[in-house]
């Protein structure tokens, strides 16, 4: 429409001739290569720059070339294409002056234009570039929201799992040890297997009461968590003793100093490594004597050795494993900045863990 107007202007001014026929078939070239500038912004404009120095009818449209190209490329890009249909327009007014305005005023107002065109351009291509960039930091943001919620669903959950086979696998392997007393003393006085039936009861409660608190511990946040009393280094006596009332041989040498200066963290690992190498001792050499040595002092290290020889028939252990209490326990030790190996050896298995002590 604005090439059209134009060449009619052009036309109301009285050029005619050849003038005129250039006039309307570059404002027709003109009119063709616009839709191009969708594809080939660049190319396109520079090519109706060059229909501009022949002709004021290409002036419209080689003025909204600089302005795709400033909206879809760099403005060092844009800058130069302006620049270029700067230059075509002085072609066009030392070639074919405009009656009524000095070359002057008419090249400033030129100039003026293909600024806009560039700045307005470059302008819009800038806050499109700016939302997008928002759209992608909230996707990022999104995504990485995301990846963080599942690493807190697993965290939670292998520390749940782990909670879980700490509590309930040394007490249920105590039951399992009763109940196998039980099942093959069935000859003991009345007064044994009343004491024994009792202690399984009395297990069993404990066991219940042990799986509720686990069961809190899903229900709560970690504030509540660290209301409850966690077991520490002073609290493996009471686990040793624990072993010993249920039928174990287990022989405890405590040569720690200062144990209750053992961070609270480190005691509860503690703890758990020795609650785990009962527990597999029960599960696979029951009746086997265990030995649990403790060394250790402020500024040095918590070393943890427990031994126990295996059966040598082979014979299946009392309680099924998963297989995952060690690894689960390796973790742990971990975490707590030490180390813990298991191997067999001579017909021994041998668990050390050593764990980082604080001065």
């Amino acid at each position: 429409m604005l090439t059209a107007m134009a060449v009619w202007g052009r036309f109301s001014s009285g050029v005619a001739g050849a003038a005129l026929i250039l006039d309307i078939a570059v404002g027709a070239a003109s009119c063709l290569l616009a839709p191009l500038l969708l594809w080939r912004p660049v190319a396109v404009s520079l090519a109706l720059d060059v229909l501009a120095a022949l002709s004021p009818a290409a002036t419209t449209a080689a003025s909204m070339g600089a302005l795709q190209v400033a909206q879809r490329r760099r403005f060092p890009v844009a800058a130069g294409v302006g620049a270029v249909g700067i230059a075509a327009h002085v072609v066009q007014g030392l070639w074919r002056p405009s009656s009524g305005i000095s070359f002057g005023w008419w090249l400033l107002l030129v100039s003026l234009g293909y600024g806009a065109m560039v700045g307005w351009g470059a302008l819009a291509r800038a806050r499109r570039e700016l939302l997008e960039s928002l759209r992608e930091r909230a996707r990022r943001a999104e995504a990485e929201q995301g990846r963080r919620v599942a690493e807190a669903r697993m965290l939670e959950r292998t520390r749940i799992a782990r909670e879980m086979h700490d509590v309930l696998a040394h007490r249920l392997s105590l039951l399992a040890t009763y109940a196998g007393a039980l099942e093959y003393r069935p000859d003991a006085p009345p007064e044994k297997l009343s004491q024994a039936a009792g202690v399984v009861r009395a297990g069993v409660h404990q066991a219940l009461d042990e799986l509720r608190e686990v069961i809190l511990l899903l229900r709560t946040d970690d504030a509540g968590e660290e209301d409850r009393p966690q077991p520490v280094l002073d609290d493996v006596p009471r686990l040793v003793a624990e072993s010993r009332d249920a039928g174990g041989q287990v022989e405890l040498r405590d040569e720690t100093v200062e144990a209750s200066a053992l961070p609270a963290a480190a005691g509860r690992t503690a703890y758990r490594v020795v609650q785990e190498g009962l527990t597999n001792a029960r599960k696979h050499a029951a009746g086997r004597p265990v030995r649990v040595v403790l060394e250790g002092r402020p500024g040095t290290r918590l070393v943890i050795d427990i031994r126990n020889p295996l059966p040598a028939d082979g014979a299946a252990p009392l309680a099924p494993g998963s297989g995952t209490g060690l690894v689960g326990l390796t973790e742990r030790v971990r975490l707590a900045g030490g180390r813990l190996d298991h191997q067999v050896t001579a017909g021994e298995f041998r668990l050390h863990a050593s764990i980082p002590w604080p001065a």
